[in-house]
């Protein structure tokens, strides 16, 4: 009996560990990103009136490597379509930046695309892998062509937002 009761408690842990949790994969938070809808940590918090855009971004970023606590506004050119956990801004010269969401912590929806938004965190400048480009535009939903065309490591101003904030 003792041997039998040994074996279960050995054979318990390894029961345990082997099964298949169906945990439910994430997806963007539903919603149409309306004006006034906010995503992150301490958006009321941020004074819009001194957001500065992606363009004077660039310029600060020229003497600098890392910029914290900054208020950037612009248009939502691109977006995670698998979870929401990164967007692209752009402007009219087309320089672009990326934003991820700090620590994972909230997720925009793909609605938020075409939409103007104001954001408070840290931009700095970064070179982005090669893996990880290739990952972006997978979640982008690029083609498997757009994707392995990928071969350079690309400079660019990545931004760690806090809070974001729909403002038209």
């Amino acid at each position: 009996m003792k041997k039998l009761i040994f074996t279960l408690l050995l054979c318990l842990p390894f029961a345990l560990f082997a099964q298949e949790t169906d945990s439910a994969p994430i997806l963007p938070p539903p919603g149409n990103a309306e004006v006034g809808d906010a995503y992150g940590a301490g958006v009321s918090s941020f004074d819009e009136k001194n957001a500065i855009t992606v363009e004077e971004l660039t310029k600060k970023l020229a003497d600098t490597d890392k910029i914290e606590n900054i208020v950037v506004k612009g248009n939502v050119s691109a977006s995670c379509v698998k979870k929401g956990c990164w967007m692209t801004l752009a402007n009219d010269e087309n320089q672009k930046l990326f934003v991820k969401m700090l620590d994972y912590e909230f997720f925009v929806p793909v609605a938020i695309v075409g939409k103007d938004v104001v954001m408070q965190g840290t931009a700095e400048n970064k070179v982005t892998s090669v893996g990880e480009l290739r990952h972006f535009a997978e979640d982008a939903g690029k083609s498997k062509e757009e994707i392995a065309a990928i071969t350079e490591p690309e400079e660019e101003i990545r931004f760690m937002a806090k809070g974001i904030k729909v403002i038209k």
